[in-house]
This record gives C-alpha cells, sequence and structure tokens, in this order.
C-alpha cells in the first residue's frame, strides 16, 4: 500500500510540475484511514491537473473580447436591436407617403347613342357624345407639408425609441459582461483557495507522520477540502452560464470554451458631482428627447387637424365631341367645373378637440420623463456612492486584516497554540471575507452600468 502511494504521489508531483513538500518514504506504514485520504488527495491532484491541461488547451484557442469589441459585436448582430432598427425605416417610408399628392382622377362618358328606330331611320352611334374628362382634388392650407412634418418627427421619435432600447439591450449587455468577470474572479479565488488548502493538508499531514497531530484532526481537515472543491465546482459553472448568457446576447454560436471575455476588474473612487450626471442625463437621455419630441409631433398634428377642416376644391375639365345642342357646328368642346364642399356640420371638430387634448398628455408625459430621468441617475448615483464606501475598507483593512489572522491562527494551531476550531474559523473569514470583496466590485461594475444607463451615454468605466 505504501509503495502504490508512493508511486502515485510522485505522478501527481509529475502533472503538478512541482516536487511537493512531502516526501513519503517507501516502507513506512501508516494507518489505513490516512492511506485512503493521501490516496484520495493524490486522485484529487490528477484531476485538478488534468483540468488544468484542458483549460490551457482551450484557453490557447479563445477568442478573448474587451467590452469595445463586445458592444461592436452585439450592435451589429443583435436580433432585437435589428428589428428595432427596421422601425425606423417603416417611418421613413411613411415620409414618402405622407407627402404623396392626391392622384387625379379620370373619368369617360358616352351619351346619346341611338337605341331603337325612329321614323324609320336608325343611325345608332350619329348622335353619341364622348366625354373624357380630368378631375383634381386641390389640398389648401399647406396640408401636404404638414403631414410630412409629423411623418418626419415620427421618424426623429423612432430614432429616439431605438436609442433608447439599445441603452436597455446595452446595460443588460454590461450585466453580462461583469457576471462573467465577476464569475472569473470568483473561479480564480477558489483555485487559489483549493491550492492553498492542500497545501495546509500536506504540512499537516507531516505533523501527523511526526505525531504531533491527531487522527481525528487529520480526517476533519481533510473534509474540509470538500468545501473548496465544491466552491471550485461551483464557481467553474457559474463562469459557464455567464458566458452562455453573453452569447445569447450576441447571437453567437461560438462555443463556451472558444469564448472569453477581459476588462478591469476593479473600482475607481473618484465621483464626480451628482448635479454633473443630471445635466449630462438631460442632455443625452433618448427616452426624454422622445418625450419632447412627441410634444411637438402633437403640436404639429394639431396643426394639420385645424388644416384638414378647411375646404379642398376639386377641379375639374373635360373634353367633348359632339356636344352642343345649342350649336349644330359646335362638335368639338371643351368645359370645366369646381366642385367646393360646404362644410357646415364637420369641420373636423373631434379631430381638433382630440388632438388639443393629445397636446397636454404629452407634455405631462415628458414631465414624468424628466422625473424619471433625474430619479433614476440620483439612485444610481447613490448606489454607487455606497458601494465605494464598502469596498474602501475592505480593500484598505479587511482583506489584509483577514490575511493576517489566517496566517497567525494558522501558524499558532500548527504550534499547538490554537484549536483546530480556531483555525477552521479563520480560514472561513478569510474565505468569506475574500468572496465578499468581489461580489462588491461586482456589485460596483453592475452600479456603473446602471449610472451609464440612467445618464444615457457611458460615463464610468
Amino acid at each position: 500500500m505504501s509503495e502504490r502511494l508512493s508511486n502515485d504521489e510522485q505522478f501527481g508531483r509529475k502533472i503538478n510540475g512541482a516536487v511537493t513538500v512531502m516526501d513519503l518514504v517507501s516502507g513506512v506504514d501508516q494507518e489505513t484511514s490516512a492511506d485512503r485520504a493521501c490516496l484520495m488527495r493524490i486522485t484529487g491532484l490528477k484531476l485538478i491537473a488534468a483540468t488544468v491541461g484542458l483549460l490551457t488547451v482551450n484557453l490557447a484557442a479563445q477568442d478573448v473580447l474587451s467590452w469595445e469589441q463586445v458592444r461592436q459585436r452585439f450592435e451589429s448582430a443583435n436580433p432585437t436591436l435589428k428589428a428595432a432598427q427596421l422601425n425606423v425605416d417603416e417611418s421613413r417610408a411613411e415620409e414618402i407617403t405622407a407627402y404623396l399628392r392626391p392622384n387625379p382622377d379620370f373619368s369617360f362618358t358616352a351619351d346619346g347613342t341611338q337605341i331603337v328606330p325612329r321614323s324609320g331611320i336608325y343611325r345608332p352611334f350619329a348622335g353619341t357624345d364622348y366625354v373624357p374628362s380630368v378631375s383634381y382634388l386641390h389640398e389648401r392650407r399647406h396640408k401636404r407639408e404638414l403631414r410630412l412634418e409629423v411623418a418626419k418627427e415620427g421618424t426623429a421619435i423612432a430614432q429616439s425609441q431605438l436609442a433608447d432600447q439599445e441603452r436597455t439591450l446595452l446595460f443588460t449587455l454590461r450585466n453580462a459582461f461583469v457576471g462573467v468577470l465577476q464569475a472569473k474572479a470568483v473561479l480564480e479565488n477558489a483555485k487559489q483557495n483549493l491550492s492553498y488548502w492542500d497545501h495546509e493538508l500536506e504540512v499537516n499531514r507531516l505533523r501527523f507522520k511526526a505525531g504531533d497531530l491527531a487522527q481525528v484532526d487529520l480526517d476533519r481537515l481533510e473534509l474540509q477540502r470538500v468545501q473548496f472543491e465544491s466552491d471550485y465546482e461551483t464557481a467553474l459553472v457559474n463562469l459557464r452560464t455567464a458566458k452562455i448568457q453573453m452569447l445569447q446576447l450576441l447571437n453567437d454560436r461560438t462555443p463556451i470554451e472558444r469564448f472569453d471575455v477581459s476588462g478591469p476588474f476593479d473600482f475607481a473612487e473618484d465621483l464626480k458631482p451628482l448635479e454633473e450626471y443630471r445635466q449630462q442625463a438631460m442632455a443625452a437621455r433618448p427616452d426624454l428627447r422622445a418625450a419632447v419630441q412627441s410634444v411637438a409631433q402633437a403640436k404639429s398634428t394639431y396643426q394639420l387637424t385645424v388644416a384638414n377642416g378647411s375646404t379642398d376644391p376639386t377641379w375639374s375639365v373635360w373634353y367633348t365631341r359632339n356636344a352642343s345642342n345649342n350649336n349644330p357646328f359646335a362638335y368639338d368642346t371643351i368645359g370645366g367645373s369646381v366642385s367646393i364642399p360646404l362644410r357646415i356640420f364637420d369641420r373636423n371638430q373631434g379631430e381638433k378637440a382630440r388632438t388639443r387634448i393629445d397636446i397636454g398628455r404629452n407634455e405631462r408625459l415628458r414631465d414624468a420623463a424628466e422625473a424619471q430621468v433625474l430619479n433614476d441617475v440620483d439612485s444610481a448615483y447613490w448606489t454607487v456612492v455606497q458601494t465605494v464606501n464598502l469596498l474602501k475598507p475592505y480593500k484598505g483593512k479587511y482583506l489584509k486584516l483577514a490575511t493576517d489572522v489566517r496566517d497567525k491562527v494558522t501558524f499558532s494551531y500548527q504550534h499547538g497554540g490554537a484549536s483546530l476550531l480556531d483555525y477552521l474559523d479563520a480560514e472561513k473569514s478569510y474565505r468569506d471575507t475574500r468572496l465578499a470583496y468581489i461580489n462588491l466590485i461586482g456589485s460596483y461594475l453592475t452600479a456603473a452600468a446602471q449610472m451609464n444607463q440612467a445618464v444615457g451615454r457611458e460615463v464610468m468605466q
């Protein structure tokens, strides 16, 4: 059994690329539980080495993207954004329809054809009148120009709505990007914790062999490794899930093993004054711009309804062949007419009233949009401030303190000055502190993305 352990350990050292601090002497008998624990340890090392090897091969073929590259791919490939862009094209097509002139009408009349003989004479087509005519509706009060203006304002609103939808989708994309960075940081932290604990196990196994550690304490330390393995596997799954979400937003079919992103995973303490962010948001937010444009469109629509209440005459002109009864020599004649509707009852009163009310409604919506912009900026700003306030003591004090406590308690435990419970508590406190710091960095980056969404453009990286 000891000889097999020695061979396995040597194999474990080779695959890890380094000689461990533990050198087992062949032929030394150990207790069965210790042998089993060592064998499990070596098997775990093999699995980790194989995993690291596969990850190394995959990383070599990975396509690592920065945030700007991710954004460019998103803007060129996201199907939801592409569908929204078609709305703008549809609105531009409506401008063509709005500015079209009314089509002229053409009519042809034939009259005076003899259908039965009279006094023995039957000349059916001799007295037939042929009357081709053309009529045209003349639109007054600049109706065409007003329709075009309303349509152009509709296009401007569609463009602002597209920008607003892109703003929302970019926030979702940024959250997914941050999620991948955070998952990578958590995974790296889990690797470091697992590597550190393996080193501690090797030291404590040496203590056990020297008779300085009880079997039950070594077993408890071996069992503690399960938590580190669980953290590692959970972090690996979370990283894959985050990458899958990003690939969905990018409409990308790249295998997750070949996809990766890179970017700073840290926080910045410097923040601009709140009022500066407010002013930038009032100038840049596309949903607020769309609300303002809706008010202008409502006013133009009201002007159009007023113009539609005016009278539009219809001009007609015709040519007649063999038509004059008063002048038997007038075989070719022309005529004209004008038709003017009498707007006595219907003067478009209902649409005038409706569009006038619609102006007020859009003004209230504009005020609500302004309030929403300020609310979004304020909420995002104070979220960032709170997160930075939490991160400062972590970075300046708590991380170092947790490391010092762990190292001191570890040293004390190895020299008999601390209990196993104190040792495990110090290790758990260190792990929790590190994980809390990483999660806070993720919260900061998410809050920064929320601030960018609230302002309407990137003001925080």
